[in-house]
């Protein structure tokens, strides 16, 4: 059932914080450009006495640095309480420690990150996804959007996928490009995000909180045997996160009208040269391909949302019978790497697939 629409003239940092200030019960910021913007105004509205879905006002604390910020979002979830953190670059590579202790304990934290390039020969505070790629092996589930409109739409599913799911969730737009781009778009209440959160599933979170009334034993040290069984036993948890997306993905399509899922087609139906790449430039592309099959082209592209996990059944599922060309575009560099993240994702997915070769 499609929701009456409302509007709102903002910044991809304010549909972003608006969507995690809705969700959570504590904030652990430190401002990195291009990412401040987000944690000012969860600290605004904190001030100011505005409440989320639960009729709390968020807890906004700003540490140290974004370690710290990270520290202080890993014991918070330990407790209990709905947590988020907003970053980039440099802050989120500070911050790589503890998203593996927030996944291993399977911790329903969110991260919003503005991406943008790490300094390497220079520093740039604007760019590219190296940031988030140099995370996507901490067992964070990866949700990308590509403009204010997506932030605002597809935002509430990391919120929602992390709390039935147990997976922690990074969400990143592209630095500048979407985070400080000012669009007039379509919001949702907090009534209607309430609606769709898993109640039993935050219970059990809830439940297994540390607690002096029932105490249990965690920070362990283990030897090889124990924890790389441990660290397969993970596996069913990640297992399920695709399907558990396109559901939530299902719901917003249903109330808002703009079609989701997890990789997004858009283009000719015969479509034999395409596009697959996530992020700002997917806006570009379709505006792109709108002209060229308007002049007798045959093209389309892929938008990739949920990147981790990697789903090869809602790529294939999206993906046109007559492609016979695909460029992956990738913003990243990975020096003596075979190829780019992206790419090889992509890659992987037709390797002993009986299928015509791909050019």
């Amino acid at each position: 059932m499609k929701k009456e629409k409302k509007f709102i003239t903002c910044d991809g940092n304010y549909a972003a914080s608006h969507v995690a200030y809705m969700f959570s019960e504590v904030a652990a910021i430190y401002p990195i450009t291009p990412s401040s913007n987000m944690a000012e105004y969860a600290d605004e509205w904190a001030a100011f006495g505005k409440k989320n879905i639960f009729g709390e006002t968020v807890q906004v604390t700003e540490m140290q640095s974004e370690a710290g910020a990270a520290g202080a979002v890993h014991g918070s979830l330990q407790s209990g309480a709905l947590t988020t953190t907003f970053t980039a670059s440099q802050g989120l590579l500070l911050m790589i420690p503890n998203m593996y202790k927030i996944s291993g304990e399977l911790l329903p934290g969110v991260f919003h990150v503005s991406a943008r390039s790490l300094a390497a020969q220079a520093l740039s505070i604007f760019g590219d996804h190296s940031d988030v790629m140099s995370t996507r092996h901490t067992g964070f589930a990866m949700m990308a959007t590509g403009s204010v409109q997506e932030i605002m739409d597809l935002a509430p599913i990391a919120h929602l996928g992390a709390i039935k799911s147990r997976i922690p969730f990074l969400h990143f737009f592209d630095g500048f490009r979407t985070s400080h781009e000012i669009q007039k778009v379509d919001y949702f209440e907090t009534e209607e995000m309430k609606a769709m959160v898993d109640w039993d599933a935050l219970k059990r979170f809830r439940d297994n909180a540390l607690n002096p009334e029932h105490p249990v034993t965690r920070g362990l040290a283990q030897n090889p045997d124990v924890y790389f069984q441990a660290r397969e036993a993970a596996n069913k948890f990640y297992e399920p996160i695709p399907d558990m997306v396109a559901d939530y993905m299902k719901k917003i399509s249903e109330m808002t009208g703009r079609t989701y899922y997890p990789f997004t087609y858009y283009g000719a139906a015969d479509a034999e040269n395409i596009i697959i790449a996530m992020g700002s430039v997917t806006e570009t592309i379709r505006e792109t391909i709108d002209h060229l099959n308007a002049n007798g082209e045959n093209v389309g592209l892929i938008s990739v949302h949920l990147y981790r996990p990697f789903s090869a059944k809602y790529l294939l599922n999206v993906m046109p019978k007559t492609v016979k060309r695909i460029a992956v575009l990738d913003r990243t560099k990975e020096p003596s790497a075979n190829g780019e993240p992206l790419l090889l994702d992509v890659k992987d997915i037709f390797y002993g697939r009986k299928t015509r070769p791909l050019s």
